[in-house]
Order: structure tokens, then C-alpha cells, then sequence
């Protein structure tokens, strides 16, 4: 819809029963409800408390026409290298793709990353997910032979990085 009303804003304590839906109902959509990945996770249920108990972390929700449409957020992994972050949790409904969103995430996640001190930007995705890998490349993540740091996602096959 043309006249739709988008809003970036940081996350929320009501957002996390809205944003586990859209995360869970996206994984299944491309059949990526797998073991070991962010749908099976009890965090996925608790975003709000997980980004706020992170320091050097941060989490936005795109609100579409007053809904959670999906987010995006930075969070210092486990074990990656010093100075670089994740990107984590990028998930849209199907009712927000196709409408720029998710490229006005990525660039608000890139810039949090860059003023909290961030080197890179690494992220893991799967194959299946072409149309984010596409726009991944568009932002100018660099393609890596294998995962670094410790997510505990083994069930992803596409790993990322970026230096900002």
C-alpha cells in the first residue's frame, strides 16, 4: 500500500510476543524451523530482557501501520573477533517485504554498530533466504567460508562480514 505508515523505534517490553511471531511464522515460510537455529531458542520469546542485558547491544522493531512488521538488532556475539558484532534477528513479515524496511534496518543497524564502536559487522543466514543475501551483498557484506564466534547456530549455511 502506498500511504503505509513505517516507524523505526527501539524495542519495547510488549513487542516480544509480537516480534516471536513474526520471527517463527518467517522460519517456517521458508522452512528454516530448524534445531539449533533462533526458532527452538527461549530468547526468541524474550528479546526486550536479552538486548537489554547485553551491553553493546541494541534492537529496532519496524512498526507497519501500527503492527509489528519485523526488526532487526546488533548484539556482541560470543567469541567473535574484537570489534565486530552481529547482526542478528532480521526477520519482516510477509505484509513488510518488499517495502524498503528491511534496507532502513540494516543502515540503522550499521550506524548503532559504528557509534557503539564496531569494527564489522558479521550476520549468518541461510541459502534459502536469497532476497536478504541479495541486499546483504547490496550493503556490501563480503561472502565467508565458514562461521566465526559462537552464535550456537549450527543449522545456517550462509556467514557474512562487513567493516565499517
Amino acid at each position: 500500500m502506498e500511504n503505509d505508515k513505517i516507524i523505526l523505534r527501539n524495542i519495547r517490553p510488549a513487542d516480544n510476543a509480537a516480534l516471536a511471531r513474526v520471527i517463527r511464522k518467517t522460519m517456517e515460510e521458508f522452512k528454516i524451523n530448524k534445531p539449533h537455529t533462533v526458532y527452538f531458542e527461549p530468547t526468541t520469546d524474550a528479546l526486550f530482557e536479552l538486548f537489554q542485558s547485553a551491553a553493546g547491544s541494541d534492537y529496532f522493531i519496524a512498526e507497519l501501520n501500527g503492527e509489528v512488521g519485523g526488526g532487526a538488532g546488533i548484539f556482541p556475539t560470543d567469541q567473535l573477533p574484537q570489534g565486530t558484532c552481529e547482526l542478528v534477528k532480521m526477520y519482516l513479515s510477509a505484509a513488510a517485504r518488499g517495502k524498503g524496511i528491511g534496507k532502513q534496518l540494516i543502515a540503522k543497524c550499521l550506524v548503532r554498530a559504528k557509534e557503539l564502536g564496531y569494527k564489522q559487522v558479521y550476520l549468518e543466514s541461510s541459502s534459502g533466504l536469497r532476497r536478504a543475501i541479495w541486499l546483504y551483498e547490496r550493503f556490501g557484506f563480503q561472502h565467508l567460508k565458514a562461521p566465526i564466534g559462537n552464535s550456537g547456530h549450527t543449522d545456517t549455511d550462509t556467514w557474512m562480514i562487513k567493516n565499517i
